[in-house]
């Protein structure tokens, strides 16, 4: 009995004692940006890497997202005689909740388990410690713009999502389905809030952003110099990154709704 609460105990130590780590990398982070931005190509670069690179799998997933739902959302709607309104189905499930959420799911996926390898692997090569020898800062250099770089796109990539997710459900719900286009158009625009829907879903993307940015980067930072410590940190990305973001997701949700 005493070695299960001994377990139990040093599991939650770990955990935070982990918790505190990415915090202080965190501050040191925000600490390094002035240093960061004056090489702002750097930030650029890896905006391209976590962005651009992802406008693939962002947009495929966001288009049958969107088919999904117009499809759903129909069939669910014509039951009570309110299939004119898919569109405000659409446009609001995309905006408030799916589009940041899976795109951050996404996100935590492609770019920060890419994000997590790379440091992982500078770390295993000794390319951090010959920084930190030439008086490089490796949280300035390698760091930092990963960091900010994932705070700008995350908002762009959900924003893309969004759209292309309505683009979906209008090819399911008018030219296939036979929803007249006009309703669809207008009862979106009447019923869709700039400050209540698309603002919240803005701080969500943002949000999401920093937790998944800052998971990939800490458990890079922090992983075992070797082969299993980058293959474990990198799988533990995925899965903290997960988390966080449906949690995030519900906290924010529940903030907002009451505000």
């Amino acid at each position: 009995m005493l070695n299960f609460f001994e377990k139990i105990g040093g599991a939650i130590r770990s955990k935070i004692t982990r918790l505190g780590a990415a915090t202080r990398l965190f501050f040191s982070i925000i600490s390094y940006s002035s240093d960061s931005f004056k090489r702002f190509n750097l930030t650029i670069r890896e905006i391209y890497f976590t962005g651009v690179l992802s406008l693939v799998i962002i947009v495929v997933s966001a288009f049958f997202v969107g088919m999904v739902l117009g499809l759903q959302g129909y069939y669910t709607l014509q039951k009570y005689g309110s299939s004119e309104a898919i569109g405000v189905l659409v446009a609001l499930a995309l905006v408030r909740e799916l589009g940041p959420v899976v795109t951050a799911l996404l996100f935590a996926g492609r770019a920060g388990t890419a994000i997590t390898a790379e440091i992982g692997l500078m770390k295993a090569t000794e390319q951090l410690s010959a920084m930190e020898m030439m008086a490089v800062s490796p949280i300035a250099r390698i760091v930092a713009p990963r960091f900010w770089a994932g705070i700008i796109t995350m908002p762009l990539l959900a924003s893309i999502f969004s759209m292309v997710g309505i683009l979906g459900g209008y090819v399911v719900a008018v030219p296939m389905i036979g929803v007249d286009e006009g309703a669809f158009w207008s009862q979106m625009q009447a019923n869709v809030d700039f400050n209540y829907d698309i603002v919240n879903g803005f701080i969500k993307s943002v949000v999401f952003g920093i937790a998944c940015t800052i998971i990939a980067l800490f458990e890079g930072y922090d992983a075992p110099p070797t082969a299993e410590g980058v293959s474990r940190a990198t799988t533990r990305t995925v899965v903290t990154s997960s988390l966080a973001v449906l949690g995030l997701d519900f906290v924010l949700t529940s903030f907002m709704l009451t505000v």
